[in-house]
């Protein structure tokens, strides 16, 4: 007969390790290396959609990392959302925006992590938002280790979308094209930080395409006065200021305050994302 013990074990333990199956754990050692254990990369798709950011991913989607972030996203598993967001956050910590230095005013930027939403079926089919709960645990992971960070969850879905599932890389990105945008107010918000798309996988890149656009829309018809910073062009005086032009001019670059020229993202948009599928490791590897 169980005793009340393991009862109450059942109810604070998972039954197995989301990677393997491991009785008792939430993610046993070698799944746990297996997501962990390796330095974070840039990742490009091919083809590579156009005006797809910067994307730095924390392992391979294969084997133990697959099995997690389905476990997590597919079958309930929200425990696992504490070692899903400590990779997220090594794989944002190796991007660029989280390698931009301070601001103008010498103050720390916060690193606003955006999360690429999923559909209202999808959330309420699967009870979560896994990318947001994902994000959350690594901004509380980044922030433990000494750099301001915070979940913006800006992002809305603007139309209904296709089932991504079968489709290859051209069709998910016109399925998803004007599919997103930044909610009323968001904006505002945006302007604040150091933005990084995140998400708990890539595989042709086209949400985190569409993602990207949706905030270079929303940031480039912005009005913001003082805190509007060009990127200059060949020939153009730096750090020259524009307060009446809300989108840039062709020849310019918009970035937001304290990125500067340079800095290896020319509109201060990066992403980050748990996973991506191998092939796009093994493109970046010469």
């Amino acid at each position: 007969m169980r005793g009340w013990w393991q009862d109450l074990t059942d109810l604070v333990l998972p039954a197995e390790c989301g990677g393997c199956g491991r009785p008792r754990t939430v993610l046993c050692p070698e799944c746990r290396a297996a997501l962990q254990g390796t330095a974070p990369r840039s990742v490009r798709p091919v083809p590579e959609p156009a005006g797809l950011p910067v994307v730095h991913a924390a392992a391979a989607y294969e084997g133990a990392v697959r099995a997690t972030l389905l476990a997590h996203k597919e079958r309930g598993a929200l425990m696992l959302a504490g070692p899903l967001g400590a990779a997220l956050a090594g794989a944002v910590r190796a991007g660029p925006g989280g390698q931009v230095p301070s601001g103008a005013r010498g103050g720390p930027r916060p690193l606003l992590l955006v999360p690429v939403p999923s559909s209202r079926r999808a959330v309420r089919a699967r009870g979560h938002d896994p990318a947001r709960r994902i994000a959350l645990a690594a901004a509380g992971e980044l922030r433990r280790t000494g750099t301001a960070a915070r979940v913006v969850s800006v992002l809305r879905q603007l139309r209904p979308v296709a089932d991504q599932a079968g489709l290859n890389s051209g069709q998910r990105l016109a399925n998803l094209t004007g599919a997103l945008g930044v909610a009323g107010g968001g904006t505002r918000l945006l302007a604040g930080g150091r933005v990084v798309l995140v998400d708990d996988l890539m595989t042709t890149g086209a949400s985190l395409t569409e993602a990207a656009r949706a905030v270079r829309t929303a940031l480039g018809h912005a009005q913001m006065g003082d805190r509007e910073v060009y990127v200059p062009a060949a020939g153009e005086a730096t750090g020259e200021r524009r307060r009446a032009e809300t989108t840039p001019p062709a020849n310019r670059t918009w970035a937001p305050p304290g990125m500067a020229a340079g800095s290896g993202v020319e509109d201060g948009i990066c992403a980050a994302v748990v996973a991506a599928s191998p092939d796009s490791f093994e493109n970046n590897r010469n």
